[in-house]
């Protein structure tokens, strides 16, 4: 825990000097937020009269999804600096390297959440939902966050280009635009809508959406965290396997 804390440290610094990390986790899904509430959708009918409301768990998605890119591109630095290489000579638990990203991933993307949530109060989200409704959303969002960071934490440790390293996140950010995020699936044509409704986005967004606004959950509570935990085995799985063969 000893190394785990002081390369959360570590990493915790990179970000508060990185103004890049910053705006790309804070700003980028706020504008998106303006956009969707005060551009286009006057132009949707969704969310019953609050759109905000409608839209905030497809917004906090795209956050994640935005901030889990920089942990590859972090890691892929480390990877090429050799820094990594310095930290295995020491009397370290190896595992703690990754730790530290993964954990500065997950302190990030919930200082992110919080001030998305604030700003969507000023604009007009309102929630109806109790401490343990609160308690759940903090639950999904924060396994979404680790199951993503760790399966972003592979193409950290094998890409061979800073682009490349933090791209695979790209093809993730335009999930919620093909889900309930943002529109009703009822709306979509019929192969579109069949995707859009079994893919993992829909079913997370659904369970959020409902747990804020103090809704019957149904199954989509146990589909999203059946998702997030599915993702989660196997990107935890594959990514220590990697880095075992990258440390070897």
């Amino acid at each position: 825990m000893t190394d785990v804390r002081v390369m959360l440290g570590r990493s915790m610094k990179h970000i508060t000097r990185s103004m890049d990390t910053i705006i790309t986790v804070t700003i980028m899904p706020i504008a998106f937020l303006l956009l969707f509430r005060y551009v286009l959708g006057g132009a949707i009918q969704a969310g019953g009269g609050n759109y905000t409301n409608y839209l905030m768990p497809g917004i906090l998605l795209m956050a994640i999804v935005s901030g889990i890119s920089y942990t590859a591109f972090r890691l892929f630095n480390d990877m090429k600096s050799g820094i990594l290489e310095r930290f295995h000579s020491m009397p370290i638990t190896r595992s703690s390297v990754l730790w530290g990203h993964v954990l500065t991933s997950m302190v990030s993307n919930t200082i992110s959440v919080a001030i998305i949530v604030l700003a969507g109060l000023v604009i007009g989200f309102r929630s109806s939902a109790g401490l343990l409704s609160w308690l759940a959303v903090a639950g999904i969002l924060l396994l979404f966050t680790l199951a993503l960071t760790w399966a972003a934490v592979i193409p950290g440790l094998t890409a061979s280009t800073p682009d490349g390293a933090s791209a695979f996140a790209y093809p993730l950010i335009f999930l919620p635009f093909v889900s309930s995020a943002f529109v009703p699936t009822a709306t979509m044509p019929g192969p579109v809508r069949a995707f859009a409704e079994n893919q993992p986005v829909t079913s997370i967004v659904n369970a959020l959406r409902a747990l804020l606004d103090q809704q019957p959950v149904g199954d989509d509570i146990w589909t999203a965290l059946a998702w997030c935990a599915g993702l989660l085995v196997l990107a935890y799985v594959f990514a220590m396997a990697v880095y075992r063969r990258k440390i070897a």
